[in-house]
């Protein structure tokens, strides 16, 4: 049987590498404002500040699962 401290470190840990992940894959997406051009094999950028999009909603998720995670191993270790 798992104890409340270590099943809240276990939590705290697995909801940190599922964010950590989330992370990982936010890191491997183009920009909002990057295009690629097929014809010419080039890409183009084009710029506009209040258009740029530089992280989605994946990211954004993936770091409150980062946080959360060690707030919950932090907490696991005060129980």
């Amino acid at each position: 049987m798992v104890t409340l401290a270590e099943g809240v470190r276990l939590a705290g840990a697995a909801m940190g590498a599922l964010g950590g992940a989330l992370i990982a894959i936010e890191f491997f997406q183009i920009p909002s404002y990057v295009a690629y051009e097929a014809e010419w094999d080039s890409y183009d950028i084009d710029i506009a500040p209040a258009e740029v999009t530089e992280h989605t909603a994946l990211g954004r998720v993936g770091g409150l699962l980062v946080s959360l995670g060690f707030a919950l191993l932090f907490f696991g270790e005060l129980l």
